[in-house]
């Protein structure tokens, strides 16, 4: 059976890895801090016209949220990369 809520609930749950990821290069500070804090804030922007353009256009909620878990996912391995 389909859960609507599932794609939601990993989300909530994957995002955490990226937020833990992005609080430790902004705690060792420098440059890399700076970076990623710009980054974040540009990512998060971009992010929001993008769910707004695509429920605008017709698109569901399911898949703003699918898209949101993409973006986490590219986070992730980036953050997580030496």
């Amino acid at each position: 059976m389909y859960n609507p809520f599932h794609s939601a609930m990993m989300l909530s749950i994957e995002a955490q890895k990226v937020i833990e990821l992005r609080l430790v290069r902004i705690a060792w500070g420098g440059q890399a801090g700076q970076d990623e804090i710009q980054s974040m804030v540009a990512e998060k922007i971009s992010a929001s016209i993008e769910a707004f353009g695509t429920l605008m256009t017709g698109g569901s909620p399911e898949t703003v949220v699918e898209r949101y878990r993409e973006h986490v996912a590219a986070n992730t391995a980036r953050l997580s990369a030496p």
